[in-house]
């Protein structure tokens, strides 16, 4: 699944395409994503975008009518297209932009969102409960202290919780916790405030860096290759069960926590 810094990048790499772009269509093929894709082509065709904005891996595209919500689901994909671009399979929903450009979803998996809020975003049902967003200030250590305050879940676990915090995701999450010298089945709720800090300044800054990485390999999104996907990373802990740590050369263990994987180093990581 597309985490956080993926969102991040097709946000960024799309954005100048769509902003100030007049709708001027909208073809559904195939509307049974994971929601049905409602019928919002007599609301958004006409309309001016007027942002393109990401509420944790939500993409959100405003009009004065309205705000469309997409999700990329386990395997969808935003490019922009030509018209006349031949469709291939898998491409669901065409939004075609008064430049000629269209911005074409492509979900093999049909586990992506593509929705419709005429109400303040803040408002729907997916957005209403999520947690701040972990690059901006309200995400802090004092928060996270208190967010986490008596829990005895795993700390792993806490950070994947979106009413926590939003889009760190399985594998910023392990990275996050190697470098803050974490062990993941930490209780959350046993982490002293100091501890909290390393693991909020490490968790910024790996998100930061990936999406800095992402930006550099995907410069193009007006081409069947401007897909986000996994973009290439120096991950020191994810999918490494079993090889040596960069830190110390002692292997690193995996366990299944939430059934998801997770990858630390039983001597630089401590409960």
């Amino acid at each position: 699944m597309p985490e956080l810094p993926e969102v991040e990048v097709t946000r960024q790499g799309i954005s100048p395409y769509l902003i100030d772009n007049k709708v001027t269509n909208l073809t559904v093929r195939n509307g049974k994503l994971r929601w049905p894709v409602p019928d919002i082509a007599q609301q958004i065709v006409g309309q001016v975008i007027r942002d393109v904005r990401r509420r944790a891996k939500y993409l959100l595209i405003d009009t004065d009518a309205g705000t469309t919500i997409i999700h990329l689901g386990m395997s969808g994909s935003l490019r922009l297209v030509s018209v006349g671009t031949p469709v291939e399979k898998h491409d669901h929903i065409d939004l075609a932009l008064a430049s000629g450009r269209i911005l074409r979803l492509n979900d093999p998996r049909r586990f992506g969102a593509w929705l419709w809020c005429e109400l303040p975003e803040q408002a729907h049902p997916l957005l209403s409960k999520l947690g701040p967003e972990p690059l901006l200030s309200q995400f802090n250590a004092d928060y996270l202290f208190d967010a986490l305050k008596n829990k005895k879940k795993a700390i792993k676990l806490c950070l994947m919780d979106n009413h926590i915090v939003v889009g760190v995701g399985n594998i910023y999450a392990n990275e996050a916790l190697f470098f803050a010298g974490i062990h993941p089945q930490t209780p959350a709720g046993h982490i002293d405030i100091e501890r909290l800090r390393i693991l909020v300044a490490n968790i910024k800054e790996i998100l930061k860096n990936a999406i800095k990485q992402g930006g550099t390999t995907l410069k193009d999104f007006t081409n069947a290759e401007g897909k986000p996907g996994y973009f290439a990373q120096k991950l020191h802990v994810y999918g490494r069960g079993g090889q040596a740590c960069t830190h110390c050369g002692h292997l690193l263990s995996e366990i299944k926590l939430g059934q998801r994987a997770s990858v630390f180093c039983p001597v630089c990581q401590t409960l």
